[in-house]
């Protein structure tokens, strides 16, 4: 008995495939590194993708608009391949080995695009600061790097806090209590990551040149791999469990081909296997659960189920199998609900950066400039402050009251962010009608820089990122919870989407305000010239779906059933 508390029971191994040993492996001696190679490859991330926007203005030559609406592609694409890299770490590589491939590419791709922006012909020919006349071919480049980055960071996003979460044993109650803490020291570890780079990497990029700006980034990739390969002994690692689309289609097939079939009162009659252990590799067994009733089909037994004394998936399924759809299912509501959020949280790396374009960008009295993007540095504090509050002080005040382990239940914990993110909305609508105002007042309209200190933009900041600390990673953990076990990275890539969508709500947005606004000869909006446009009223635009966002979230939070595993796992 004392030999089996040894080992791990979520069927984790070690990284010669033997059972995973809980003294030797796994736990916070095997996270310093996880968290460690996230910190870095956030600072690559957004130390390339902050200033991101002005590069696509100033040295590709696009207009702000065009600008806006290829920043925001690019970043929701980022957030559209960790399907990809989810797929193949839950179906075929295994967590580890996904995001060593995909870190590879991801460096290869931050290289190129360091070298599009230093070499001499790759680099797009400027005669001034805001004078550029890049070739097709200097653009495709840019852009060919750009894409290769996305494709690197769609196997890296999706695994890496879920294989930081596999570290903690699942079926250990004294391991799976630190597992929430874990997802609040690695969303802190991101944004020290993005501290350096809204600080010093955008400092560079506007003050030295892009090419070290872009340079740097692929050193940090670099440097964030080593330390990942470091930590090769100490990691837990989680056995793919072949493809879960299949499993996921097998279900739906059976369901639809007995939609006549009647489901049994007592559901201990449906369909599972008799062994403690569930037939899908990597995943304990799923209490039937009573909602979605109709995929309870796909488990009842009927005489046409076997061939040749064995079951055929196609028509018979466990109803662990029924149960990982029906999980997937009750999450795409709370998934759509998140996609207004972050299409307001996109609003830091493209309205956000051109409006404080516009204001005084001196620090004080000083001839100092703070680049405009450089302000995300306060949202950046803002979770590097509310990370250990919530940590240490929210979590223990609201567990007195709760009664709840976590204080707040992961569903309140995000409706709790939404709630926040609407007053960012409002405070920085707020701010760009008193600064058309002295606009208006001052005739100020070729102005360069209104004066009106760009720090008045640190409110709406700073609430975005109290927001995150709520909303961001109450989703982190959700999905991880919430999903099949193994199905992990693919929920958690589910979860990035929203980032994805968001950005293309963003850029629909802009798009049809573009159209609609900026007609017979009116500058519209969102104009290459903000001072003649409005985008506080996009701004209010974004705050009223987030009230309506908000109210439907409430509602489908109302209606959540959670998963209930039961079981233990071992190592064959």
């Amino acid at each position: 008995m004392e030999e089996d508390d040894i080992y791990t029971k979520d069927g984790t191994v070690d990284y010669k495939g033997n059972p995973a040993n809980k003294k030797k492996t796994g736990t916070w001696r095997a996270c310093p590194y996880i968290i460690g190679n996230e910190g870095c490859e956030r600072l690559a991330y957004y130390g390339m993708s902050t200033n991101l926007v002005l590069y696509f203005k100033h040295r590709l030559n696009q207009h702000s608009a065009v600008a806006t609406k290829n920043n925001q592609n690019w970043g929701g694409t980022c957030y559209l391949t960790p399907l990809i890299g989810a797929f193949l770490a839950d179906s075929y590589l295994g967590r580890y080995w996904t995001i060593a491939c995909f870190s590879i590419i991801y460096i290869i791709g931050l290289t190129l695009l360091a070298l599009s922006a230093s070499v001499h012909g790759i680099r797009p020919r400027c005669y001034a600061e805001d004078n550029c006349n890049p070739t097709k071919t200097q653009s495709a480049m840019t852009f060919l790097s750009l894409y290769l980055i996305a494709l690197g960071t769609g196997g890296i996003k999706p695994c890496v806090s879920s294989y930081g979460a596999d570290q903690f044993d699942d079926t250990d109650e004294k391991e799976k209590k630190h597992k929430s803490s874990f997802f609040n020291w690695f969303y802190f570890s991101i944004n020290i990551g993005a501290l350096i780079a809204a600080s010093v990497l955008v400092w560079v990029q506007d003050n030295v040149n892009w090419g070290w700006g872009f340079g740097i980034p692929a050193i940090a990739m670099a440097v964030a791999l080593c330390f990942f390969f470091s930590g090769t002994r100490l990691y837990r690692n989680q056995k793919p469990g072949g493809s879960a689309i299949t499993r996921l289609c097998q279900v739906m097939v059976a369901s639809v081909k007995k939609y006549n079939v009647a489901v049994p009162a007592d559901k201990s009659l449906l369909y599972e296997t008799a062994d403690a252990e569930s037939n899908i590799k990597g995943s304990r067994k799923i209490d039937h659960s009573n909602d979605l009733s109709f995929f309870d089909k796909a488990a009842v037994e009927t005489q046409t189920d076997q061939v040749k004394g064995s079951v055929n998936p196609w028509r018979l399924c466990t109803v662990t199998q029924v149960e990982e759809l029906k999980a997937i299912i009750r999450l795409l509501p709370i998934w759509a609900s998140g996609i207004i959020f972050s299409t307001v949280y996109s609003q830091m790396g493209n309205l956000f950066v051109l409006q404080g374009e516009r204001m005084d960008t001196r620090v004080g009295h000083s001839n100092f400039h703070i680049p405009p993007a450089s302000l995300s540095i306060f949202d950046t504090l803002s979770v590097i402050f509310w990370v250990p509050v919530y940590d240490r002080i929210i979590v223990p005040v609201t567990r007195k009251f709760t009664g709840h382990k976590h204080g707040l239940t992961q569903l309140q914990r995000m409706g709790i962010g939404l709630f926040i993110s609407i007053f960012a909305m409002v405070a920085a609508a707020v701010l760009e009608h008193e600064r058309l105002k002295m606009i208006k007042r001052h005739n100020y309209y070729e102005l360069k820089e209104v004066p009106m200190t760009i720090f008045w933009q640190v409110p709406q900041y700073f609430l975005i990122g109290c927001a995150e600390v709520f909303t961001f990673i109450g989703q982190l953990e959700f999905f991880y919870e919430q999903a099949p076990d193994a199905m992990r990275s693919f929920c958690s890539a589910l979860s990035l989407t929203t980032v994805a969508l968001g950005s293309y709500l963003s850029s629909l947005l802009v798009t049809i305000v573009t159209s609609v606004t900026a007609k017979d000869g009116k500058p519209g909006w969102i104009p290459d010239k903000i001072n003649y446009g409005h985008i506080d009223y996009f701004f209010w635009l974004l705050a009223a779906l987030s009230v309506l966002n908000l109210g439907v979230y409430i509602l489908i939070a109302k209606w959540y059933t959670y998963k209930k595993a039961v079981g233990t796992l071992s190592v064959n």
